[in-house]
């Protein structure tokens, strides 16, 4: 089956390319995985794993009425983004990964964020980067 894959946040950026995810995957008659990636480690304790767990069942909720197969994968496993980005793209073969970009000063505009650079470099699908 196609496979989009797309890295969400709760910013505007990740909002932007969870919708524009949702439109890709409904295009390509693909099913979707949503990937959340946290850097801080193995463990969290109660209390944030209740907030995740109701944020996921918040997004899970939102996306149901789309109408596209997806699924949410929250990992907290201590990698980089790009590293969970990049190995769930290669694990589904997924034919795309949509990753949100936020808005840089003229400076900062000369090099893309380290997760967004090296996600476009090394990812074994076309990426679609969206502005918030």
């Amino acid at each position: 089956m196609r496979t989009v894959v797309v890295g969400h946040v709760a910013t505007a950026e990740g909002e932007a390319a969870l919708t524009r995810a949702v439109e890709e995957a409904r295009l390509r008659e693909a099913r979707l995985v949503v990937v959340i990636s946290h850097r801080g480690g193995n463990e969290l304790d109660d209390a944030e794993a209740q907030e995740l767990e109701t944020r996921d069942a918040e997004l899970v909720a939102r996306l149901e009425p789309s109408g596209i197969d997806f699924e949410v994968r929250r990992l907290v496993r201590g990698f980089e983004p790009a590293e969970d980005l990049i190995g769930i793209a290669e694990a589904t073969e997924a034919e795309l990964i949509v990753i949100g970009l936020r808005r840089r000063s003229p400076v900062g505009k000369l090099l893309l964020g380290s997760n967004a650079q090296r996600i476009l470099l090394d990812a074994p699908c076309a990426v679609l980067a969206v502005k918030g």
